[in-house]
């Protein structure tokens, strides 16, 4: 028992208040956003030696929606995203139900593709399979719920970092003189055309902005904040956790620039690893695969979180186990059949069009309405204080 207690206390501790947060964002971006290199080819690196600002942008970005989410949180006490947008927008919430699912089902599409080319790839186990695999397991850990979930993200995100910058080295301390050449000659062929700075910038806004879907994954985390400095930390925190693997995947993939080969390929990962060894791909198809699940677990049981809190407005009991997991199969299944579009072509056109959305829905209103209830506590109430506020006085 005893045992137990001390376990409890450690995750409820400075350890949960400060990182846990930003460990639960970057285990849910990672899968979608960095595991196949594809994504930073896309947002920042195609440009080359000016790529680097990109990911000085995608910083901050992280950095400030990090903040702001968790004290927004916080502050008004709303762990779910359906619960946070309410105050946000008001009866505009539903917007975000719709953009936020369709994103979801999307992101997994690509984790699951992803999925099955890389397992098949360095350990020869056929695509369907790997998907399946996959599924299991995260219909089994929202089984279970909140408590495992978080174990498994913590465990995963420390074996992606140290997997991360143990696969950067083998590759940038090997092709370093090029991606220095690269960066002295400003380098910027891969995109044809003339690049300006605006466009750098703004890539960088487009890659936050679609990545604004993994932030309710972390909000039942933020239960335990109880400071303005809480949430500005962990929130520096997790800008700082999901923008390094962008720059050592930056680096490594400079020091094969212009290389249409590499750039081009669909999982440039396994293509700058290729020569290292067999066991070098199985371990990148390991830690990849685990990166993966996080992030299907995450999409989905922030969707989950969400509609247990609707049911208790309701008087309802919360979803079963057995029904969280139906959920979270059956949303896999969606995104398996979305998977066959491919990769390049899911990136390159669905992440464009769901970013500004969720930019419109989500970011705008964040950084002036939220920014606002922040700073302004006594504010007029919101559309959801006035909602409970009504319910309250109808069960009266």
């Amino acid at each position: 028992m005893a045992q137990k207690k001390e376990r409890a206390s450690f995750m409820d501790g400075g350890f949960g208040r400060y990182f846990l947060p930003a460990i639960l964002l970057q285990s849910v971006l990672i899968g979608g956003g960095y595991a196949t290199g594809r994504e930073i080819v896309q947002y920042g690196a195609g440009f080359g030696a000016l790529g680097w600002i990109t990911g000085i942008m995608i910083f901050i970005g992280f950095s400030v929606m990090a903040i702001l989410t968790f004290e927004m949180a916080r502050k008004f006490q709303v762990f779910d995203y359906r619960s946070l947008l309410k105050q946000l927008i008001g009866p505009f919430w539903f917007l975000f139900d719709i953009v936020y699912l369709l994103l979801a089902v999307l992101i997994i599409s690509i984790v699951a593709s992803a999925t099955g080319e890389i397992l098949n790839q360095t350990m020869g186990i056929p695509n369907w399979i790997g998907i399946v695999i996959m599924m299991v397991l995260v219909g089994w850990l929202n089984f279970y719920g909140d408590r495992l979930i978080e174990k498994f993200k913590t465990i995963g995100t420390i074996s992606l970092m140290v997997g991360y910058v143990f696969f950067s080295i083998l590759v940038i301390s090997s092709t370093w003189e090029n991606a220095a050449e690269v960066l002295r000659t400003g380098d910027t062929s891969f995109i044809p055309g003339e690049i300006s700075i605006w466009m750098v910038l703004w890539t960088g806004v487009i890659y936050v902005g679609y990545n604004l879907a993994v932030y309710p994954a972390a909000l039942f985390t933020i239960k335990r904040q109880k400071s303005v400095k809480e949430t500005i930390v962990s929130g520096l925190i997790a800008g700082f956790l999901m923008t390094s693997p962008w720059f050592l995947t930056y680096f490594a993939l400079l020091g094969f620039y212009p290389d249409e080969a590499v750039l081009g390929s669909s999982v440039p990962w396994l293509v700058m690893l290729d020569g290292y060894g067999l066991w070098v791909m199985i371990l990148f198809g390991f830690i990849v695969g685990w990166t993966l699940i996080e992030t299907a677990t995450g999409m989905i049981h922030a969707f989950i979180t969400r509609v247990d809190q609707q049911f208790e407005e309701f008087g309802k009991a919360p979803l079963s186990g057995k029904k969280r997991a139906i959920v979270s199969v059956g949303t896999l299944v969606s995104a398996f059949l979305l998977a066959q579009v491919g990769i390049i072509d899911l990136i390159a056109y669905g992440y464009t069009f769901m970013a500004y959305a969720m930019i419109a829905i989500f970011g705008l209103p964040l950084l002036t309405i939220g920014f606002y209830r922040i700073i302004k506590p006594q504010w007029k109430k919101s559309y959801w204080d006035k909602q409970k506020k009504s319910n309250v006085d109808a069960q009266g």
